[in-house]
């Protein structure tokens, strides 16, 4: 007998119209008119809007790492996100346990290897040149073709020490062997962060674009620095990031007064941020771009058209029949909600994204 599973009444952010979506065995075979399909088992998405499953592009999902772990589903589909990306927290050397823990998980997974062969066992863990193990990477790399989507280089002096950008000198070259892409998280310097920028190459992403630290991509007049400008130019991608200390509302409003929007939303998840905050989930962050003036279109399409592009997935970005089902629904409330960025400054917003559902792989979990 075939699962067939269906979501009633639902709409997407571009339709008015409601409609059913019907799936089969994990795919979606049907889209009908509302409250049309024929099925017992479903869920009422009265109200609600639905998208192609939300895709997360900076989060840590291991959940014994300290401070920077978390429980894949935790931060995964019991928050309404399809798909994670894990940015860098396993290196050559343990890039297999993750791997292992995705198939216990209901939560789609990615990856970026980190470059340093031991990930975040250690917070500064380019702050030696040996542990930055071509060899064990390259041999990482292939192992997991389907599921490692890019590297890993987290360059700022806290985690470099006094390497400058010699990390990412060697990321670069390891990109070249692997055919990979690099995720350069920026910080406090040094290194300077044009530095950074200048090694950057088309499809390669920076995270934490909108931090308030010193060593930002705003001067003090908010405007772009030239090196911005130009790695944007050639195809980086800026990619949100949000984390603990690397979302500024100041310094995102520069950025959207200069036409400078996120490639991606993510969030930068781990367990403390997302308990006490000023995380707690994808849905805030992306509710922080709401109330910055970006439209809901723009929102939701940065957390799943944007990132299935650049995961080169498409599919994961859609709602078409024949595709697997990896879907997101979500409601948006009126009311005031309380938002805190990295720098502590409290904004309230008079409306936020609520996550209610999310299917995975066929699999339909409520939020």
């Amino acid at each position: 007998m075939k699962q067939r599973f269906v979501l009633r009444n639902v709409r997407t952010v571009h339709e008015e119209e409601p409609f059913d979506i019907v799936i089969e065995n994990g795919f979606i075979t049907e889209l009908a008119a509302a409250n049309t399909a024929a099925g017992e088992d479903g869920f009422d998405g009265t109200g609600l809007y639905v998208s192609s499953g939300w895709i997360d592009m900076h989060v840590h999902a291991v959940a014994k790492l300290e401070p920077y772990g978390d429980a894949i589903d935790e931060i995964g589909v019991k928050q309404g996100v399809a798909t994670i990306v894990d940015a860098g927290s396993c290196g050559a050397d343990d890039i297999g346990d993750l791997a292992a823990e995705v198939a216990r998980s209901k939560t789609n997974v990615f990856a970026f290897l980190n470059i340093s062969r031991i990930g975040l066992q250690r917070i500064d863990e380019l702050s030696r040149l040996e542990w930055i193990d071509q060899g064990k990477a390259v041999k990482a790399a292939r192992s997991y073709p389907d599921f490692i989507v890019g590297l890993k280089a987290r360059i700022s002096q806290s985690v470099v020490k006094d390497n400058g950008v010699e990390p990412l000198r060697r990321a670069r070259e390891l990109s070249g062997r692997t055919s990979l892409p690099i995720m350069v998280h920026i910080g406090s310097g040094p290194p300077p962060v044009n530095e950074v920028l200048d090694l950057l190459q088309e499809g390669d992403i920076v995270t934490h674009y909108l931090n308030g630290k010193k060593n930002n991509l705003f001067d003090p007049d908010g405007k772009p620095i030239p090196s911005l400008v130009k790695a944007i130019e050639r195809g980086v991608h800026m990619d949100v990031g949000h984390g603990t200390a690397s979302f500024s509302f100041q310094v995102a409003e520069f950025a959207k007064d200069h036409g400078i929007e996120p490639g991606t939303i993510s969030s930068d998840i781990y367990r403390g941020n997302r308990i006490n905050g000023p995380v707690y989930s994808l849905a805030s962050v992306m509710t922080k771009f709401l109330y910055l003036g970006y439209s809901l279109q723009e929102v939701i399409s940065a957390v799943t058209v944007k990132a299935a592009a650049w995961l080169k997935r498409p599919e994961l970005g859609r709602i078409h029949v024949g595709d697997a089902a990896h879907l997101t629904l979500f409601a948006v409330r009126q009311g005031p909600q309380s938002l805190t960025d990295s720098e502590g400054e409290t904004r309230i917003a008079d409306r936020y994204i609520e996550p209610k559902g999310v299917v995975v792989n066929g699999s339909f979990t409520a939020c």
